[in-house]
């Protein structure tokens, strides 16, 4: 059967119509009960919030809400993967927010092949090689894989710099012994080899690297090794929950060394929970103000928490804005895919992101630290903010919030290192 002009045209028309208001699949991956939910909970919500906060602010992206379809995978990377087949084929996913690094790095070939922009929690540096170009062993190349803040390895190269500045301000002689802690998994493992290459670069002596489980447990024995070593300074790998039950069994057993905390080590629920063993925990947060700040992004913060809690009594901790600025990359990636009637693709949000310098999502200024990204190079920022965990006091009674509004727990900024781009870190 053949349509008279005038009337295919309108079919058409209206076919294009409901495609231009038709909802915006992503995908949104979290860890709301596994090993690593202690971290993965405020960061989902930031994500979830922030996302929801567009639909209900913004009328979605270029007036198409945002349809998100969440999965809780337990921090099971199997899981992961089968639910990405299922976003990929059947809901035809756009983009996805991810999460963990060994889910992340198995899903580079998937997300590569169907270029969908995949923006994940994992920092890992093997991602941000875009190109393909370092040449590093079992590196590929990423062009869909982003992340906001600095990758593990920048983060922990910021901390080894501060470190080895405290160490001389301190009037230290000799060389400072550094030691890597973790578990034996892609996550904590990840910044490893880079970190431990700076040490020596930097003069440190370095240890024999200490294992222990990404959950909570007795560590007694991992503690002792450490004060047998005489270390310096240790770097915790793994997530805030066992990190915890480090930290109280080095203080039971007299471990005098100043943690680093990696950028999932660390955090106000932690301290909470740790008490006086988190005070004087060195750690990168990413984002340029922590929760209570008057930085002008905060108040669009404020407004995004109370999708989530409409009271607004709610303490965000430091993983809560990181999950709202990933969220708000990917939103306006989107918006550039879509503008000027532009489809919004997973090559047109990919395209997306490397539309801006120094980029701050709008609204986010103060907060949400500037990125840039190139088509060649996936490292968002150089830039490591460090803050100090302080506990003063018992932290048994009273909120978080209470807590840090009576001075018992707070976070004090101790530098921010802008790290040089070299060409021989990119994805290392």
């Amino acid at each position: 059967m053949r349509l008279p002009l005038p009337l295919l045209a309108g079919a058409l028309f209206s076919a294009g119509s409901a495609l231009a208001q038709a909802p915006i699949p992503v995908g949104h991956l979290m860890d709301n009960s596994g090993p690593t939910s202690d971290v993965g909970v405020p960061y989902g919500q930031g994500v979830a919030d922030a996302l929801t906060w567009v639909n209900q602010t913004r009328n979605g992206v270029a007036g198409r809400r945002l349809a998100v379809s969440g999965f809780d995978y337990g921090y099971q990377a199997p899981r992961a993967v089968g639910q990405y087949q299922s976003w990929a084929q059947r809901e035809r996913v756009v983009a996805i927010q991810g999460w963990g690094t060994a889910d992340t790095e198995a899903l580079v070939r998937f997300v590569t092949r169907d270029r969908i922009p995949y923006i994940s929690g994992s920092y890992s540096a093997a991602l941000t090689d875009a190109g393909g170009r370092s040449g590093r062993r079992g590196v590929e190349a990423a062009p869909f894989n982003f992340f906001y803040g600095p990758s593990y390895s920048d983060a922990l190269r910021g901390m080894l710099q501060w470190a080895a500045e405290d160490w001389r301000a301190r009037g230290q002689q000799g060389r400072p012994r550094y030691v890597h802690m973790g578990a034996n998994h892609p996550y904590p493992n990840s910044p490893k080899e880079a970190g431990e290459a700076l040490a020596r670069e930097l003069g440190f002596e370095v240890l024999p690297a200490i294992q222990f489980a990404l959950t909570p447990g007795d560590y007694t024995a991992q503690c002792l090794t450490l004060k047998n070593q005489g270390a310096n300074y240790a770097y915790l790998g793994n997530t805030a929950g066992s990190n915890i039950s480090v930290l109280r069994a080095c203080q039971t057993v007299g471990v005098q060394v100043q943690f680093l905390g990696n950028v999932w080590g660390m955090d106000e629920n932690a301290m909470k929970a740790a008490g006086t063993a988190a005070d004087g925990v060195v750690f990168p947060v990413r984002t340029e103000a922590v929760w209570g700040g008057a930085n002008p992004g905060m108040e669009t913060i404020r407004a995004i928490s109370r999708v989530s809690d409409p009271a607004g009594n709610a303490y965000r901790p430091v993983h809560y804005l990181a999950g709202a600025c990933a969220a708000m990359l990917m939103v306006e990636a989107m918006e550039t895919a879509a503008a000027n009637g532009g489809q919004v693709t997973g090559e047109r949000i990919r395209d997306g992101f490397y539309a801006r310098q120094n980029w701050v999502p709008n609204g986010f200024q103060g907060v949400c630290t500037p990125s840039t990204f190139s088509a060649t190079d996936h490292r968002g920022t150089m830039r490591v903010s460090l803050y100090r965990a302080r506990v003063t006091g018992n932290t048994a009674q009273g909120s978080v919030q209470e807590l840090m509004a009576a001075g018992t727990m707070s976070l004090q900024q101790v530098a921010t290192i802008d790290l040089p781009r070299r060409a021989d870190w990119l994805g290392w």
